[in-house]
């Protein structure tokens, strides 16, 4: 090989792909008992840390997600009777999304999987959010570049 910087095990993108790629697919199996796609679970555990109903713009800027990927979502919930949308009455051109009574009942249901997910991970709680911390990191650093290009 001529250039050895270019060598698979040389790249930050495949470990980062790959263990993204794993970690979905657990998470798919801990969801599944409960009837939940990764996608909507992580809309779920948006709204369950507010008490108030949620924009769907504020809700897609949190999950990083665009309008497109994000309604289909929200419909498959409101479908399941997880939660509801509706129009802002101040602001008619947004819609809240509200959790329903199973939508937050299903937070009881749910609050075994980060446990799950940090065994079958085989890391401890305080490896987990360190990892956690330096992703983060990672990500605010690749935004402020992408933020720079723009």
């Amino acid at each position: 090989m001529s250039y050895p910087q270019l060598r698979l095990d040389q790249q930050l993108c495949f470990p980062l792909y790959a263990a993204g790629r794993a970690v979905t697919r657990v998470y798919g199996l801990l969801l599944s008992e409960l009837g939940l796609t990764y996608p909507q679970y992580l809309a779920l555990l948006a709204l369950w840390e507010r008490t108030e109903p949620m924009a769907v713009g504020d809700l897609g800027s949190a999950l990083k997600l665009d309008s497109g990927t994000l309604s289909p979502l929200l419909k498959r919930l409101e479908t399941a009777g997880l939660v509801l949308r509706r129009r802002d009455p101040q602001d008619e051109r947004r819609v809240l999304v509200e959790l329903t009574d199973a939508g937050r009942a299903m937070e009881e249901r749910a609050a075994r999987v980060p446990t799950s997910l940090g065994s079958a991970l085989g890391m401890t709680q305080t490896q987990a959010r360190e990892l956690s911390d330096q992703l983060y990191e990672l990500l605010d650093s690749v935004e402020s570049y992408l933020s720079a290009q723009a």
